[in-house]
Formats: structure tokens, C-alpha cells, sequence
């Protein structure tokens, strides 16, 4: 394994009412703890992308990245502060999940690896729309990150926008490998669904 892997969880959790949306219970683990389970095995390190006083999440013992790029860019900004740590670190490549996606599958790393193009991005089938990216799950070339800061700086908010310039590929995953919780009743449907 050449990877680390960046936890996304710098977001402003709105649908939830604001706070650390990785934080609620589910069972008897946080969304957070879960998804550091998950990752942990498939991967060198884990640090966690975070926002505000970065000091609230000591106890999880994981380094803690802030977003380098102002006022709440989203998601790629996340993936920037995880590169920039790659880079520091000797990693060539990163792998990105969300924090309020505990149940994403336990293959990812080995899966979206075997595809060797800059970016590789999680998808599902849909039958409607063929497939469905789930851009917050992908793998990372370190070496773009100059680029990526380039355009976050000209004001490039949406992932696929800056991924499909780089040749995206994108992975075939299950339907249901990336149940987010964003709402109350999310968390109650994965409370009634938790094996």
C-alpha cells in the first residue's frame, strides 16, 4: 500500500441542524469512529479533514488538516489540506471518504487502485442515469495538488467539474455501498438498518 487516506469532515452539516455531523451515534460508535474502522485497515495513515478548533477531536488521536482555502470551499478543499498532508508525509497518492458515509465498502482502496489515471472517483449504478458518481470517495494523484489549489483559488467549487479536466475514471461500486446520513431520518433508517 502506497496511500494514506483523508476523512472529510469539514463540512457545515446543515440538513443536521450544524455541529460535527460525524459526531452522532449510530449504535454503539459515532458516524466518525465507524468510517476510521472502515478506512483504517485499507491504508498507511488517516488523518481527518476538519474545520474550527481542531483541538475537539484529540480524542481520536488522527492529525488534524484544516482547509487552506477560505470560507467553507467544500469538499475539495478538504481533499487539497489531505494532499498538501500526503505530500509532507512522502504519499503519492490519497484516498478520500466522508465522515457520514460509515458503511462505504471494505475493498475501496484495493478497487479504486486498480485504475492508474490521476483521479479515480467512487460511482453507483442507477437505472435511470446509468451511473452515479460519489465524488467525496476517491483516489488522488498527490501530485495534482498545485493544480487543484489553482482552481480553488479561481473559484472551482463543484468536484467533477475539476475532475473530469484531470481524465476521471470512474468505479462501479454497489447501489447502496454509500448510504450518507445528511438528515434525522437518515440516521433513524441506518439505526433500523445496522448490522
Amino acid at each position: 500500500m502506497t496511500e494514506c487516506a483523508v476523512i472529510l469532515a469539514g463540512g457545515l452539516a446543515s440538513r443536521m441542524g450544524g455541529g460535527d455531523k460525524g459526531r452522532l451515534m449510530l449504535g454503539d460508535q459515532s458516524l466518525i469512529e465507524r468510517v476510521i474502522d472502515r478506512i483504517t485497515p485499507q491504508v498507511e495513515a488517516v488523518v481527518l479533514n476538519a474545520n474550527g478548533d481542531l483541538s475537539r477531536f484529540e480524542d481520536l488521536e488522527l492529525p488534524v488538516v484544516a482547509d487552506s482555502v477560505p470560507g467553507y470551499a467544500g469538499p475539495l478543499a478538504g481533499v487539497l489540506a489531505g494532499m498538501d498532508w500526503a505530500a509532507q508525509h512522502g504519499y503519492d497518492w490519497l484516498i478520500s471518504v466522508a465522515a457520514d458515509t460509515p458503511s462505504f465498502p471494505l475493498d475501496l482502496t484495493e478497487r479504486l487502485s486498480e485504475h492508474n489515471t490521476p483521479v479515480v472517483l467512487a460511482a453507483t449504478p442507477d437505472p435511470t442515469r446509468g451511473r452515479v458518481p460519489q465524488p467525496t470517495f476517491g483516489r488522488w494523484q498527490v501530485a495534482l495538488r498545485h493544480d487543484l489549489r489553482a482552481a480553488l483559488n479561481d473559484g472551482v467549487r463543484k468536484i467533477r467539474q475539476w475532475t473530469q479536466a484531470q481524465g476521471e475514471t470512474l468505479v462501479i461500486f454497489g447501489e447502496d455501498d454509500f448510504f450518507n446520513i445528511n438528515t434525522p431520518e437518515d440516521l433513524a433508517w441506518a439505526e433500523q438498518h445496522l448490522k
